[in-house]
């Protein structure tokens, strides 16, 4: 509470105005080709045993590649 009151007398309005949701983190349009390369270089390429991707992998090879996190049940919207 006191970090309120504090930056309220030093800023005013402006001091307390929220700066939004931190959110998920965002990759833009250049950082979203980079994944769709190495998806096309298959799953072997970047260590698993078989060709399946999964939604899972997707996720930890966006996480590999950008250290970035992403839930699984988000990970499809950004193919």
């Amino acid at each position: 509470m006191e970090r309120w009151r504090r930056a309220w007398r030093e800023r005013g309005e402006a001091g307390v105005l929220s700066k939004g949701s931190p959110g998920r983190p965002r990759l833009s349009p250049a950082q979203i080709a980079r994944p769709e390369r190495e998806l096309e270089r298959g799953p072997l390429a970047h260590g698993w045993a078989d060709q399946w991707w999964t939604l899972a992998r997707v996720k930890t090879l966006i996480g590999r590649l950008f250290h970035v996190w992403y839930m699984v049940e988000r990970t499809w919207r950004l193919l």
